[in-house]
């Protein structure tokens, strides 16, 4: 396990006893309705999925009760493996009857669930990037509230790309899987029609923790911009071995996918300062919803909420408010109610675009700060730029 991992499990552990016992609570009430919230928590991809844990525990005590019923949810450990990911929902589908799941933090896990999601006749959404999962592979069980790889790129290299105009050579990074090549193939599109050129890109597995060889060949291409298309721990380690080689004096860099104020947390203002780095969420977001969730975060962790966590939540209250308007848990209605669905969310107003079950909604490009500027401890970065890119239905794939 790496030093990141290390101090978030050191930070879990710190959350206050009465939580953990709520959590239990929760899992355990009787006749309620039952929420599942399948995601890593072991492995590479632990410290994501813990504090999505704790997002679907926050939003369902907030809520308490839904349809005269309590509301109870199961952790399932999916160790980021879809064979593993598919067998704990068959299993909390089967035993309690969980037919509301809020989870898959890696895109083919996520993509694995939906299908599962659509035999069980469940519903399923996921934080997951895979352009597929709203894309060919969609289907009438399944939501996504991140932005897809295509609409990361497109609000983070485009916008970068207009604020460096001399950077003419790009050097891509990429895991070696559905996510990294829908994040690779967006930004050679945009490199295509901007004429700029693709200088070279290094795969990698799931499992890589060195990047050394891969930032070497990169060095030797002298590209202007590096371009980081891997996740979570992965990204960070890339980063980190990056700034050792003395990459920052010499390209910009831009991480397409960050996992938010944990990555900023485990890095440290000095690594991060000048580094570029595309998000689904920021703590910092000026939106009644968000504030609510900084507020109750504090209050009840005393932390301000990451992207995991905040995920989680969301996506956990999208369905609780669906079930709510459907009066109805039947997973039928709730689709019916969450298909075209507009309500203000951690973004601003976000919407479900019923064709697809895309949520529609900003993507970050943030900068990172310099220690001096830091206003409290967690003000790592600034928003440069926000925006929304999403395909048209017809183009996306999805046949419903």
């Amino acid at each position: 396990m790496n030093r990141r991992n290390l101090l978030k499990m050191a930070a879990l552990g710190a959350v206050p006893g009465s939580l953990w016992a709520a959590r239990s609570a929760l899992a355990q009430s009787a006749g309620a309705i039952q929420f599942a919230c399948p995601v890593p928590m072991s492995g590479a991809f632990a410290a994501n999925g813990k504090f999505a844990d704790l997002g679907m525990k926050l939003a369902l005590e907030q809520y308490g009760k839904a349809l005269d019923r309590p509301l109870a949810y199961t952790v399932l450990d999916t160790e980021g493996k879809p064979a593993t990911a598919v067998r704990k929902v068959q299993e909390i589908a089967q035993q309690k009857g969980a037919k509301f799941w809020a989870g898959g933090i890696l895109s083919s896990e996520a993509l694995a669930m939906g299908k599962e999601a659509e035999k069980a006749n469940a519903v399923f959404i996921t934080t997951a990037g895979a352009d597929e999962i709203t894309g060919k592979d969609c289907n009438r069980a399944t939501f996504r509230w991140s932005v897809p790889t295509f609409g990361a790129i497109e609000q983070t290299l485009r916008p970068l790309l207009a604020e460096k105009p001399n950077a003419k050579r790009v050097y891509t990074i990429t895991p070696q899987y559905v996510f990294g090549e829908g994040l690779l193939n967006a930004a050679k599109s945009i490199l295509k029609e901007k004429g700029i050129e693709h200088v070279g890109n290094s795969y990698h597995s799931l499992t890589e923790k060195e990047f050394s060889g891969y930032l070497t060949n990169a060095m030797a291409a002298q590209p202007d911009v590096l371009l980081i298309l891997n996740f979570g721990s992965q990204s960070s380690d890339t980063l980190r071995q990056a700034v050792s080689f003395g990459m920052k004096q010499n390209c910009t860099i831009l991480i397409a996918w960050a996992s938010g104020l944990e990555q900023f947390e485990s890095l440290g203002a000095d690594l991060c300062e000048g580094v570029y780095f595309g998000a689904q969420y920021w703590h910092g977001i000026d939106s009644p919803l968000n504030k609510e969730l900084v507020q109750l975060t504090q209050s009840k962790l005393k932390m301000n909420p990451n992207y995991s966590l905040a995920g989680s939540y969301i996506c956990t209250r999208i369905m609780v408010d669906a079930m709510i308007k459907a009066n109805s848990d039947d997973p039928a209605k709730v689709i019916a109610q969450m298909e075209g669905m507009r309500y203000e969310g951690l973004t601003g107003t976000e919407e479900i675009r019923k064709e697809d079950h895309q949520v529609l909604k900003n993507y970050y490009l943030l900068k990172g700060k310099k220690k001096s500027e830091m206003k409290d401890k967690d003000d790592y970065a600034t928003i440069v730029h926000s925006g929304q890119s999403f395909l048209p239905v017809a183009e996306t794939g999805c046949k419903m």
